[in-house]
């Protein structure tokens, strides 16, 4: 969809959206030291993580299949390039998936978009 599309179906807003949601798989054996980092270093304010769930993938030419924990990483706009960079620094795959998704300014509860600003934000600022 354009750009221009997005602005007629959501609204202008949608894309000035200041907080996210990313979506993110990890090994088991790393979902929870990736969230506690994030969460840690105020990257993320929440991470949920969901277990085992099953992803059928090509790799480099074949067909894969893995168990995974899906992590809903909770952020905002501003901290998604530091994020990423630091997904990639802690995530044990060559190509992690990292998804964000833009949340509408007026749909969910401001104050927990609010909380979400709060816990994101660098210390001291």
């Amino acid at each position: 969809m354009t750009v221009r599309g997005l602005r007629r179906a959501h609204g202008a807003g949608f894309l000035r959206s200041r907080h996210r949601l990313v979506l993110c798989n990890a090994p088991p054996d790393d979902a929870v030291r990736i969230a506690d980092a994030l969460v840690r270093e105020r990257l993320a304010a929440c991470v949920n993580i969901l277990p085992g769930v099953q992803s059928v993938y090509q790799w480099k030419g074949e067909v894969a299949h893995d168990t995974e924990h899906a992590l809903l990483i909770k952020t905002t706009a501003a901290r998604m390039p530091a994020l990423t960079a630091r997904v990639r620094a802690l995530h044990p795959y060559e190509l992690p998936e990292l998804i964000s998704l833009p949340l509408h300014p007026t749909e969910g509860i401001a104050a927990y978009l609010d909380w979400v600003t709060a816990q994101t934000a660098a210390r001291g600022a």
